[in-house]
Parts: structure tokens; sequence; C-alpha cells
């Protein structure tokens, strides 16, 4: 199944202001004070300007930094990274492959035994799919990150 994950001047004109901010124009949002930061729900969150699948709750883990943080993007090819010199120090910046928005930024102080990352996320820049609702969405490809079945065949 293919999908055009760019960025649509329809969907860029349904941005609220700090979405906008945060996705094209590179913006940070306020620790503590966004959508997803203390967010537990199972689910996937996607690309808030195209709907590109991003990052998995999976993935997700309490960083203690106010923003959404994940280990791993939900597939490898979801985001591109570019090192970002903006600040007084080199940040890597991640942004998603298909509408090129702004996400954040990764960092190599993540958890040693799930890779070392920390994805750390702008919820701005992202729409939570919660596993209810990924097959009428049109992301029931994912709907076996969540199958406890699967998982725990995994594991072992």
């Amino acid at each position: 199944m293919s999908h055009d994950y760019r960025a649509t001047a329809d969907a860029l004109s349904r941005l609220t202001p700090a979405q906008y901010r945060v996705t094209q124009d590179d913006g940070t949002e306020p620790p503590f004070r966004n959508e997803y930061w203390n967010h537990h729900e199972p689910g996937i969150y996607v690309d808030v300007v195209s709907g590109q699948p991003l990052f998995s709750s999976t993935d997700k883990y309490d960083s203690g930094t106010g923003w959404p943080s994940f280990t791993r993007p939900i597939e490898p090819a979801a985001v591109t990274e570019k090192v970002d010199g903006m600040l007084w120090m080199k940040r890597t910046e991640v942004r998603s492959s298909g509408a090129d928005s702004h996400l954040g930024h990764v960092f190599d102080d993540g958890p040693r035994d799930a890779g070392g990352l920390r994805y750390c996320m702008n919820s701005a820049a992202l729409r939570f799919i919660p596993v209810a609702q990924l097959e009428e969405q049109g992301y029931g490809d994912y709907r076996s990150l969540f199958d406890t079945t699967t998982t725990q065949e995994n594991a072992s």
C-alpha cells in the first residue's frame, strides 16, 4: 500500500498557529505545557501535516524533559535527520520524511536497553491515533504493534 505524505496547501491551511510555527518555522513548544508529554494511551503518532505514521506509543517513555519522547521512529524511513546548529550547540533535527515537517530533535541520552536514543518531539507536530481507531483512520497496518500475542511472541 503506497501513500503520498507530502505537504499540501490545504493541509497547511488547516494547521493552528502553533502547529504551523513548529512544523514549518522549526519552532519549539514549551516543556510540560503541550498535549502529549504526559500522554499514555496506546496508539500511534502521525505527522499533523500529512498523516504519515511517525512513532508508536510502544516506544514512548517518560524522559523527564516535558516533551513526548520515543526510543525510535515507527519505521526507520519515517524520519530524516540533519545537523542543526541554531542554538549554542550542535543538535540533530528530526523531520518527517514525507512532508518535511519539523518534529523535534534526537539525542543520544535515551534508554540504553532500547538503543540509547531519545527522539524528543513537539506535540504540535503530532496527531494521535488511538488503537481503537487505527482501522477506521487508515492505519490498520499498525494494529499488530498492539496485539499482545504478537508482542509476547516477539519478546520470547
